[in-house]
């Protein structure tokens, strides 16, 4: 393990990090905030602990290897987490604990968008616009971000890319160069969020909900600056922007630059995966549309049907938006909703959950043993895109499910324990391994009810989710520290 490099480049993230504090701090003084102190104080701790780090081994340079890539990205979401955690503790308007406020910084920065504070349209608007440039500099990866910008420090970050990008098939670039290939991700997703910016300010919407809320549309995140989320604009025309740009975060980035490259839409129909994920989006949705028409929730088929897609976007995308109180909604409704959010976008994209392409490959593995069956000499190949899988792929995806599972079950154990519910603790793993921010029972509204430890379970279950388990997991097998 080299803990010099790994010290370097811990300390060049801090420091570039800390320029994230400076914006709200713009806004604040534009929009009147009476104080901006927590910002200060967060910037200078932040910008301190980095070049204290960095400093001592600022001349240690080499190219990073596996071990050390795992590790780089686990310890980049805690420490940009806990960094990000300064300005809410800092602040006298939330009073918040450092419990709370890590929870927050952590719901942030991996997109989950569970929150432990309510009052949300009181808040100093610099707060305000920092909870959500988190959620949108954690919507890609910040880690491509800095793929993009390291290597011009000395750094090259082939290692990070591979252990961050979330999904089975991580080798396939756009470009030969990863530098290039963050660059490229990263122009279509500010791309698609000034385009999302625009389209809500044309709708109705006041310039900072316009850009705020396109920071958490588009990095599929969830949080809003109101505590009635995108319900409290009252409007079906912004709902529906909502719905198209948070369908587009599911989907695979390279997908969008291929189709932007190409000027054709058939990319996308062409990808198995995205195929797969439109299916599932207009099967229940207009499932649950029908069903509450017919019980009646809503008068007309056209609200029943926009109330569905909605929320049902939101949560197989695992944004966590809302345009009603779906806890009041048929049983079955809510279930369904927390079931499809397991499943979650496109791999490469922003969304969390088990991802679509592991729930297609899961299905596909599963018919070919039933073919198996009736053919025992047989020979079936799994195909994605018209090519043959590998069989060590199909194996990994078993393996993530097991492990998906045993997690699952650990944290739904250790949050009942703090004395949760069942509903409670099985809605609030769920949300937050799978990312997706949507509460049941407890935690229908907020977090803040849950004692301290359960929220420390949460915020870890929130890490695993975001670095896809097995980048936290194999750093707990003695293998990894060995030399």
């Amino acid at each position: 393990m080299q803990y010099p490099v790994i010290q370097r480049i811990l300390g060049l993230l801090l420091m570039v990090f800390s320029l994230t504090l400076l914006p709200p701090i713009l806004v604040g003084g534009m929009m009147g905030d009476p104080d901006l102190t927590p910002f200060y104080w967060g910037f200078g701790i932040t910008l301190g602990c980095g070049t204290l780090l960095w400093l001592p081994v600022r001349r240690a340079k080499s190219a990073l290897r596996t071990r050390d890539g795992f590790l780089v990205v686990t310890l980049f979401w805690t420490v940009l987490s806990a960094a990000s955690a300064l300005p809410f503790m800092f602040s006298d308007a939330l009073n918040a604990t450092l419990t709370d406020a890590m929870f927050e910084a952590v719901s942030g920065f991996t997109t989950t968008g569970s929150s432990v504070f309510s009052n949300l349209d009181t808040f100093p608007r610099s707060l305000m616009f920092f909870r959500m440039e988190i959620q949108w500099l954690g919507g890609m990866g910040m880690i491509v971000l800095a793929v993009a910008i390291l290597p011009m420090l000395g750094v090259g970050g082939m290692q990070l890319y591979k252990a961050e990008t979330p999904g089975p098939v991580k080798d396939s670039k756009l470009t030969p160069r990863i530098a290039e290939t963050a660059r490229l991700l990263w122009y279509v997703y500010l791309t698609l969020t000034l385009v999302c910016a625009l389209a809500y300010r044309l709708a109705g919407m006041d310039w900072f909900d316009a850009i705020t809320h396109s920071f958490t549309t588009l990095s599929t995140a969830g949080f809003s600056t109101h505590d009635a989320s995108i319900a409290h604009f009252d409007s079906q025309l912004i709902g529906w922007i909502a719905i198209v740009f948070m369908f587009f975060g599911g989907v695979n980035a390279s997908l969008h630059f291929a189709a932007w490259h190409r000027l054709s839409l058939r990319t996308y129909w062409e990808d198995s995966e995205f195929r797969t994920y439109l299916l599932i989006v207009l099967l229940v949705s207009w499932l649950a549309g029908i069903y509450l028409f017919e019980r009646g929730v809503y008068p007309e088929f056209s609200e029943s049907i926009y109330h569905s897609t909605f929320q049902f976007v939101s949560s197989i995308t695992t944004t966590g938006f809302a345009t009603t109180s779906y806890a009041t909604w048929p049983t079955f409704v809510p279930a369904l909703l927390f079931f499809v959010s397991f499943i979650g976008g496109s791999a490469g994209s922003t969304a969390g959950g088990i991802k679509v392409i592991r729930i297609l490959l899961l299905l596909k593995q599963g018919w070919r043993e039933v073919n198996r069956l009736v053919h025992p000499s047989g020979r079936f190949v799994i195909k994605i895109n018209g090519s043959p899988l590998p069989e060590t792929v199909v194996e990994a995806v078993w393996g993530f499910f097991a492990a998906y599972v045993a997690v699952f079950v650990f944290f739904m154990l250790g949050v009942m324990a703090t004395g949760a519910d069942q509903v409670t603790a099985f809605s609030a793993v769920a949300s937050s391994l799978n990312n997706q921010g949507l509460g049941l029972g407890q935690v229908a509204n907020n977090y803040a009810g849950l004692t301290d430890t359960a929220k420390w379970l949460l915020a870890l279950a929130m890490l695993m989710g975001r670095l896809e388990l097995f980048t936290l997991l194999v750093l707990l097998t003695p293998a990894f520290w060995r030399k």
